[in-house]
């Protein structure tokens, strides 16, 4: 029997999303179905940019079809991100779909080069993105990003923010002298921080990444009290003593229901670049069996490495300088698990009608 409309949506049905675990076609991701023939053409619209199944999707939608009787099928993509269930920021940061925390237990464990290879990585992907340094006392962003000018206000009601590499970017850092030194007590401290976000005219924006401070301290806490966020990744490196500590950061978070969107290992190992040998510095595979004993996702391992740093130094991160590079694509990889895991909380979200389509009763 001959494909058509009917059978063509059918088929598309039993093909799910791998990250969530629904079907394309009651996640409202098929559009523009056309089957003329045995030829089917028709558009998926991802639920994000860095989808980091596409391929599956791809031949899984092939095969759904062609076992239905098409001759030929043709896809063509999209992204579209969307809010994660109740993260819709409001009047705190309106415009963003949702709030990616950055989190460690200890610092030292490169949290700000994870935050903005993160940011940097979804954004040559094709997502809208932004940057907040959350980290008030010790803002590592404005180095990590280049960025030496001073914010300024259109209106004079919002501060606008500054971009670096394709990413909108905004620091504590860039209010105050380079040598100054912020005194504050925490309530002080998370004020600033609560009026950065608020003031700030962040436009339309897929992902706000949010650097935040090490530890388990006022900001984290208040932040994850008041920022509805899609979730938190969480960075550490192999060795015991920062897996410890990564472990506690994951039960503050797990007691103010923010969701834990896997766990980074970063300075995993260094591989020499001239014999290429690899030797496991602060130890490798740590972050993977404590993610693995907490239930959590991992999300990938980066190296320590000579490039990663000089990038940083020099403010134009891997992901911006060397996007080609192995140590770039881990971060890519990272920032793919990322936006897989915050797509999964779109599971909850209403049924979207497939485009030209009427509803199925």
């Amino acid at each position: 029997m001959p494909i058509d409309q009917n059978s063509a949506l059918e088929a598309l049905r039993k093909v799910n999303d791998p990250e969530l675990h629904r079907d394309l076609v009651s996640l409202g991701m098929v559009k523009d179905l056309v089957v003329d023939g045995g030829a089917v053409s028709l558009k998926v619209e991802l639920t994000t940019p860095a989808c980091p199944l596409k391929d599956t999707i791809s031949k899984d939608v092939e095969a759904a079809l062609r076992g239905a009787g098409a001759t030929s099928v043709k896809i063509a993509w999209g992204a579209q991100v969307r809010s994660a269930p109740g993260a819709s920021q409001g009047q705190v940061a309106p415009g963003v779909k949702n709030i990616i925390l950055v989190g460690a237990g200890k610092g030292g464990v490169g949290k700000s080069t994870v935050s903005i290879n993160l940011a940097v990585a979804l954004a040559r992907m094709g997502a809208k993105v932004g940057i907040l340094d959350a980290d008030i006392y010790g803002p590592s962003i404005p180095i990590l990003t280049g960025i030496t000018e001073k914010p300024h206000s259109k209106d004079g009601k919002r501060i606008s923010p500054l971009e670096a590499h394709g990413v909108q970017v905004m620091s504590i850092g860039f209010l105050v002298e380079p040598d100054q030194a912020l005194i504050w007590r925490g309530p002080m401290a998370t004020g600033a921080l609560m009026q950065l976000l608020r003031d700030v005219d962040w436009g339309e924006l897929d992902y706000l990444v949010l650097d935040l401070p090490p530890g388990t301290g006022d900001i984290p806490l208040t932040l994850a009290q008041n920022v509805k966020a899609a979730g938190v990744v969480l960075v550490s490196t192999p060795q015991d003593v920062a897996l410890a500590d990564v472990i506690r950061a994951k039960l503050m978070f797990d007691k103010v229901s923010i969701p834990i969107l896997g766990l980074v290992e970063n300075m995993s190992a260094f591989i020499c670049p001239h014999c290429q040998h690899e030797t496991a510095i602060f130890d490798k595979g740590g972050a993977k069996h404590a993610a693995e004993k907490m239930g959590i996702r991992f999300l990938g391992e980066v190296p320590i490495d000579l490039a990663i740093r000089e990038g940083g130094d020099k403010g134009v991160p891997v992901c911006a300088g060397a996007p080609e590079s192995p140590q770039a694509r881990a971060f890519f990889d990272v920032a793919r698990n990322v936006a897989g895991a915050v797509s999964q909380q779109v599971m909850k979200a209403p049924r979207l009608p497939v485009i030209g389509q009427q509803p199925r009763a």
